[in-house]
């Protein structure tokens, strides 16, 4: 299941505009080196160093107050300020970043839109994938990469007032704003130390329940040894999913601590432990979750285990979890925040298709948090929340969405699974019509489906069907319970007949 937030993308080197004095601007290709002033904003993230970014409700984003119903961004727009900012910031997108260096000089209105560190993310991204050194922002990062004989990026910077943008404000915002006291003060979640496989199994993974385990990671080596010397040290030049690029675990540590935006990038490698095998030698599954059918199918599986490592504010926008396994996170270093919502329950704000393969939702967790947690508060189906800290793990039950935010830096390895359990629901999910794309982390998805159920059938004979009469007598007796529920009066206690 795939997460779908529109963003600006691509790039083109020849743009025509107006610039509001009816004078027709080309703006060709440009070789020349990017000349376009500090970016500020420990106070904007926009490029701005005296830029107040107000909303259009006549507040202003940084310090101050706003007295001028003047909006500057439609003088410095022109002809083109009937467009919405989004639009604008999509056709931005389009330029390469010499375009986007000179058209930031055609006013100051663009000066503030070409300075969006969204637009040089992406630029960075996708032109120098994992070979960059991040540099306090985006924007800095793309001219270093793209004349590394400019050490620093420096300007007086230009002072821009009255402008104001919600779109441009609320992306500020995420950027800055922490995590509210209110949004971490409720636990909702069984949290349980010590309890036996059997009951786990009875009280959790058979009714689909979330639960927190403590202290089954004691004996992780992990848990003493993963601090960011030994991880930088045992990795090496070895490269690691970050986003849609690679990074060294170094270079990512670099970008990591200077990081402060909507959206921070984290780690996220499915075959980390095939990369660097000392790092899949410092932990072991816990015993609740040893039951790995998965494994029948040896290096045929869907990816199963990742290790994650990320800044505060990054994490997990609203998914269900592939291929409906089930699924548990263990936190190394650090605290992770956890909001949880039964199958049944969709999360508000959050828009999954018809087919369950595509998800929309907001652009970050924090906007979620901002426009949507509060409203949980008066559902009567509530969310499971908690805090998870280093040394705890969460089981994650299948078909339960889940956001998870990072409360400060972590590190954490998750795997997905499939036990008896969660067996016939897994199977059924992998032979639905539309598998192709509903399955993931497997090239064959089409065929994981009949390979999966032979190589059961194969290495454990009779499972499935003797998984599939227990499921008969179940639905069975809730038919029973139903039916004696429909003529039991819950109040008094007796029956109750109508004619």
């Amino acid at each position: 299941m795939s997460s779908t937030c529109p963003r600006p993308r691509g790039k083109a080197n020849i743009c025509s505009l107006s610039n509001g004095t009816n004078n027709h601007l080309t703006l060709a290709k440009c070789q020349a080196p990017v000349t376009v002033s500090k970016s500020l904003t420990s106070e904007t993230s926009l490029g701005l160093e005296s830029a107040k970014i107000g909303r259009k409700d006549g507040t202003w984003g940084s310090q101050g107050s706003c007295t001028s119903s003047h909006n500057s961004r439609n003088t410095g727009l022109g002809n083109l300020q009937t467009l919405t900012d989004e639009l604008v910031l999509e056709i931005l997108g389009l330029l390469g970043g010499s375009d986007l260096g000179i058209l930031s000089t055609v006013s100051k209105s663009f000066y503030v839109f070409c300075n969006h560190e969204p637009l040089w993310r992406n630029l960075v991204l996708e032109t120098y994938k994992g070979g960059f050194l991040y540099n306090g922002s985006w924007r800095n990062t793309f001219v270093r990469a793209y004349k590394p004989s400019c050490d620093n990026v420096t300007s007086a910077g230009i002072k821009v007032r009255d402008f104001y943008s919600d779109y441009l404000f609320q992306s500020w915002l995420c950027a800055n704003l922490e995590m509210k006291p209110e949004w971490l003060e409720r636990d909702t979640i069984v949290r349980k130390r010590g309890i036996s496989i059997d009951e786990f199994v009875l009280n959790f993974e058979e009714p689909n329940k979330p639960v927190l385990l403590e202290g089954c990671l004691d004996d992780w080596a992990a848990l003493k040894k993963w601090d960011r010397e030994y991880l930088v040290e045992v990795c090496g030049d070895v490269r690691f999913s970050v986003g849609p690029v690679e990074m060294k675990m170094e270079d990512f540590f670099k970008y990591s601590d200077q990081a402060r935006e909507e959206r921070p990038l984290y780690l996220f490698d499915p075959k980390f432990a095939e990369k660097v095998p000392q790092l899949g030698m410092d932990y072991e599954v816990p015993a609740y979750f040893n039951e790995d059918l998965f494994r029948v199918l040896g290096n045929e599986r869907p990816d199963y285990r990742w290790v994650i490592i990320g800044p505060a504010g990054s994490g997990s926008s609203f998914h269900i979890d592939p291929n409906s396994t089930s699924a548990w996170n263990a936190v190394i270093k650090g605290s992770k925040k956890w909001v949880l919502f039964p199958p049944d329950v969709v999360p508000p704000g959050v828009y999954p298709s018809p087919d369950g393969a595509e998800v929309a939702c907001p652009v970050s967790i924090i906007e979620w948090f901002m426009n949507f947690y509060n409203a949980t508060k008066s559902w009567k189906k509530r969310p499971v929340e908690c805090v998870c800290k280093a040394g705890e793990v969460i089981f994650v039950p299948n078909g339960w969405w889940h956001l998870v935010i990072n409360l400060e830096y972590s590190v954490a390895i998750t795997q997905n699974y499939v036990s008896r359990r969660n067996l016939l629901n897994v199977l059924d999910f992998l032979k639905q019509p539309n598998a192709c794309t509903l399955v993931s982390g497997t090239r064959d998805r089409v065929n994981l489906h009949d390979k999966f159920k032979n190589a059961i059938e194969a290495s454990l004979p009779g499972t499935i069907d003797q998984l599939m009469i227990k499921a008969e007598e179940k639905k069975m007796q809730q038919k029973k319970l139903s039916f004696w529920d429909s003529v039991t009066d819950s109040k008094a206690g007796a029956f109750k007949f109508s004619f």
